[in-house]
């Protein structure tokens, strides 16, 4: 299961609004033979790519998939049908989907004699999964502040960083002031939308729902400490990613201990990031 963890987050950033989704399958006398996940919209899901792969082999085999099978036909085949007709025996499933439609793919694996086991590894999953499944919750994107702390203060020159670079590459669109646009790297998710902060309103009513609609489930505002400001205190950021230089002796690092995390938040990571330190805070819910 871990493994197909591992291969979920592949999906980060591609797959909006279908949720990041990885499969491992094991042989008969449970060695893995085949894997996959659900790579973009519109694509094969995980067990369709990780069946695919395996062919005939996965015949008695077990299938371990981070999320319910779905027991719908869209643009990809019903994946619980896909396991039935290959002949699996047994399918552990570490997070129940909560947008599956009838009883749900489990309940249709165990009316077809297949051995289904649930809540395996159901926390780790949701490391990946986890976003996805509040989005469905609040029904509106995420929002995520990035923003950089200097000898001065709170700057909007973000870090060059293969960490910032990976985050860009993780949500579904970036909204960024205009002298950002150019700075986004070339690596970033050639599916991201680009918000122009001076076009788009994310506090006007009805904006959040419109790129909702639209599939987005994930927003980066870039740097922006005065957008940032009116989405704080409207109360709806979910979480700050913050690069922290060493300032030295100066009067920003001696007062400016506020800046670290906004109120309402509470620090899950502390990490380097080349010469930055990266921090990351999630809202408390109360």
């Amino acid at each position: 299961m871990r493994h197909a963890i591992a291969l979920s987050a592949h999906g980060l950033g591609t797959t909006s609004p279908n949720p990041p989704v990885g499969c491992v399958i094991l042989s008969s006398d449970g060695h893995p033979i085949a894997e996959g996940y659900h790579a973009r919209k519109g694509e094969a899901h995980a067990e369709g790519n990780a069946l695919r792969a395996a062919g005939e082999a996965a015949r008695g085999g077990t299938a371990a998939v981070t999320l319910e099978p779905c027991n719908h036909v869209g643009l990809a085949p019903a994946c619980r049908q896909l396991l039935i007709d290959a002949g699996i025996a047994r399918v552990v499933i570490a997070v129940i989907d909560p947008t599956s439609r009838g009883e749900g793919g489990a309940a249709a694996l165990r009316a077809a004699g297949i051995s289904v086991e649930t809540d395996v590894l159901a926390e780790e999953a949701l490391l990946v999964l986890g976003a996805w499944r509040a989005t469905l919750a609040a029904s509106r994107p995420r929002l995520i502040w990035s923003y950089a702390i200097g000898p001065a203060g709170i700057t909007e020159a973000l870090p060059l960083t293969s960490a910032a670079y990976e985050l860009r590459s993780s949500v579904d669109a970036v909204l960024h002031n205009s002298h950002l646009e150019e700075g986004v790297p070339g690596g970033h998710n050639p599916g991201m939308m680009m918000l122009p902060a001076g076009r788009m309103d994310l506090t006007r009513p009805g904006s959040l729902a419109e790129l909702y609609a639209a599939g987005v489930r994930s927003v980066l505002v870039d740097g922006s400490a005065s957008l940032a400001a009116h989405l704080l205190a409207d109360g709806l950021l979910d979480e700050v990613v913050i690069y922290h230089q060493d300032p030295g002796p100066s009067a920003a690092f001696r007062e400016g201990g506020a800046l670290m995390l906004p109120p309402g938040f509470r620090l899950v990571e502390v990490g380097r990031a080349g010469r930055w330190v990266r921090m990351r805070g999630q809202r408390i819910f109360s």
